[in-house]
């Protein structure tokens, strides 16, 4: 077995990733959770990633998300769970992730042997993720797997992500970066989500935006202009490392021909996601 090589890891995450983000784009998922009383999109998305750990509050969805304005999350939590159980949310999401996957990707391919595959692979390296400290892998890990490949994907798929995304949250706190000087310095990398999608999906003004970036450049992290300086550079790039570090145990498990051959898989399906329409052309730019 080869060893793995550096930012492996990331690599095959960011082609794994998306095929879960597919979801929450998708006009199935809002149909689905409007068919069982969750009708506004906002809810719905805190409903839907939240649902895995019960009926939580506000606090929950605020620690656990991380980026989204408190007063946004309180508008919808913890009265969406008035409309609809956990159980019932978690039942009409997968429906959503079911009928999202023929729709972009087509039967042929759910009903492929590289279908079949990539979920054995991704089951495997979710193998060595740990609940510790990771509340919404933690939640996820105690669901159980979807017996079709294609949705046995999207939930190895989901725990692969909130396991690095827990990580990565410790490692915003350590970096003294919060929920929306995260936001401001991701964007400033031109990695990041577009300012004015931020600011129409994440409850933020754009007073909280200029603020924000006022604080990083308090700190040196931001120039004038709103780009990041070079101490702000080695920060973000210090934060995807550390993320990496704290995100490797999957990859290492899965092994550099495993995690090689799923990063192939993944980005396969991804292209032919995207091609259809799965991501919103306004996202990053």
């Amino acid at each position: 077995m080869t060893s793995l090589q550096p930012r492996a890891g990331r690599r095959c995450h960011n082609s794994v990733n998306p095929l879960h983000s597919t979801l929450y784009f998708s006009p199935d998922f809002t149909e689905e959770l409007a068919g069982v009383g969750i009708k506004d999109a906002g809810a719905a998305y805190f409903a839907g990633r939240g649902a895995a750990m019960g009926a939580v509050g506000p606090g929950t969805i605020a620690a656990t998300f991380y980026n989204f304005s408190p007063e946004l999350i309180a508008r919808h939590v913890p009265a969406v769970w008035e409309a609809a159980s956990p159980q019932t949310v978690l039942d009409a999401r997968l429906r959503a992730a079911d009928s999202t996957l023929r729709r972009l990707l087509g039967e042929d391919a759910l009903a492929s042997d590289e279908m079949a595959e990539a979920a054995r692979l991704a089951l495997r390296a979710a193998e060595a993720c740990t609940r510790h400290a990771r509340p919404l892998y933690a939640a996820h890990a105690d669901l159980p797997v979807p017996g079709q490949p294609h949705l046995a994907l999207w939930h190895a798929a989901t725990l692969l992500r909130e396991h690095r995304g827990d990580g990565h949250l410790a490692v915003l706190l350590s970096a003294g970066l919060d929920p929306l000087e995260a936001l401001v310095s991701h964007t400033a990398t031109g990695k990041g989500m577009a300012p004015r999608w931020i600011l129409a999906t994440r409850g933020w003004h754009r007073t909280d935006w200029d603020a924000a970036a006022e604080r990083l450049r308090g700190r040196g992290l931001l120039d004038a202009d709103g780009g990041l300086t070079d101490a702000g550079t080695q920060l973000r790039q210090d934060v995807e490392s550390d993320t990496d570090r704290l995100d490797i145990a999957p990859y290492e498990h899965l092994g550099a021909e495993g995690v090689e051959r799923l990063t192939e898989l993944a980005r396969g399906f991804l292209a032919t996601a995207a091609a259809a329409g799965a991501f919103p052309a306004s996202l990053g730019g």
